[in-house]
């Protein structure tokens, strides 16, 4: 696939789902992004489950190794799902050949941001991950859950958001997310503008990945050399040609593909256990 047909395709669906009521747009939001997923990995196990209420999916590869890793959905605080992101996360589990847990946090206007937070470390707690990936929100979360921890585990960051997401702060508007979209979050969940916050790196061990059409990559390309300085062990790479939300479509777009693969490759190698 090129990158033209899946901006095409998915804008266009992006566009009719702005005159569907929320819980309609949020079922179409999910069905649209799992056309995109590859079938689920060989031997992969795939259990739906609860944790003090809350939602979770488990992602078992055939041979894993132990511990888990906590995987969280984007979807710009609003939508978004385990049923959105199974493809990423069951991609994630057969790369790093560890169990997956996707969490089904709650999501605005329902809640504000601090309960979405609250779902996210319960689920934490009660798994006990040797690693946290987010993707885009999930990225924020895993931000701010790693924060308080003593000893945060590895992060794997997929474009989050980050800074106080200012309009100076802000890249050029891109295919699929623009600055005004972007400013909108702000605005529904003030919580995540955190500039002061992400001056420290919340963890010692952290890979990230971006895309080159993203107006988030530039305020994630100034907090990574923030958390460098501060002496924070990060790999960072940019899927070249590419746009918010195409990770989705990793499996048929080659350049973000392979920047996925790196990305995994390289969190997998900051596992122990």
């Amino acid at each position: 696939m090129h990158i033209d047909a899946f901006i095409q395709r998915f804008s266009a669906q992006l566009e009719a789902m702005e005159a569907l009521p929320l819980p309609q747009a949020r079922h179409a939001y999910d069905i649209l992004c799992r056309t995109f997923a590859p079938s689920d990995p060989a031997g992969m196990r795939i259990k739906d489950g609860t944790v003090d209420g809350i939602d979770v999916r488990h992602f078992i590869p055939r041979h894993r190794l132990p511990g888990c890793v906590l995987f969280i959905h984007g979807g710009g605080f609003t939508i978004g799902s385990i049923e959105s992101h199974h493809g990423p996360a069951a991609s994630l589990a057969r790369a790093l050949g560890r169990e997956v847990v996707s969490v089904n946090y709650r999501l605005a206007p329902e809640v504000a941001y601090p309960a979405m937070l609250a779902d996210c470390q319960t689920v934490l707690e009660a798994i006990q991950p040797i690693a946290l990936v987010g993707d885009s929100a999930g990225g924020r979360l895993a931000i701010d859950l790693a924060h308080p921890l003593i000893k945060a585990p590895p992060l794997g960051l997929i474009y989050p958001t980050v800074g106080e997401l200012s309009p100076g702060c802000l890249g050029k508007d891109a295919p699929l997310l623009s600055r005004d979209d972007i400013l909108g979050l702000r605005q529904r969940c003030p919580e995540i503008s955190a500039a002061k916050r992400d001056l420290a790196p919340p963890a010692t061990g952290i890979e990230v990945l971006t895309v080159e059409h993203d107006p988030l990559t530039q305020p994630i390309e100034t907090a990574v050399a923030n958390w460098q300085e501060a002496g924070a062990s990060i790999g960072y790479r940019c899927a070249p040609q590419m746009v918010h939300g195409a990770l989705h479509a990793q499996s048929q777009l080659p350049n973000m593909g392979s920047a996925w693969q790196a990305f995994c490759h390289a969190l997998k190698h900051r596992l122990v256990g």
